[in-house]
């Protein structure tokens, strides 16, 4: 697997960063780019199975591996959801399954700067790479629209 990090500064405080990326409502609004309709269901608390869904419902399973708010957040994806069936153990899933996915809240110079750091198979590399800045770009729109 390669790894890919990104970064953003945002002109907010952390925790308006935070919960911009992960409440529902904005969650969706942010993760467009990598699907439309994109939703979770589930807890951002440590130990916490949660899922990454698009509009049809297929999409990952994944455990919080660990949760600091406003400050940390780790995810270990486990596998895939497609039709409504979990899987965890194909050839397909268990040559990513355990990849990582943080995200780093910092403050820096009166702003939050997101680190984001990926584990990712070839195939979805450029994917990811087009994916991300304008994710992330949402993300930095939403939290600076609510701090105006």
């Amino acid at each position: 697997m390669k790894k890919l990090t990104f970064s953003i500064a945002i002109d907010a405080d952390r925790e308006t960063v935070w919960n911009s990326a992960f409440e529902a409502e904005t969650y969706q609004q942010w993760t467009a780019p990598f699907a439309p309709g994109s939703r979770f269901e589930g807890s951002w608390e440590t130990g916490a199975k949660i899922k990454f869904l698009e509009a049809q419902g297929n999409g990952m399973i994944s455990e919080v591996a660990e949760s600091r708010p406003h400050e940390f957040l780790a995810l270990r994806h486990l596998g895939m959801i497609q039709n409504g069936v979990e899987d965890t153990t194909s050839d397909e899933v268990t040559s990513w399954a355990g990849a990582l996915e943080t995200y780093t809240f910092r403050d820096i110079n009166g702003m939050t700067e997101v680190g984001v750091e990926l584990d990712t198979v070839e195939e979805y590399e450029s994917f990811m790479l087009e994916a991300w800045p304008k994710a992330l770009q949402a993300l930095k729109a939403i939290c600076e629209s609510r701090t105006r």
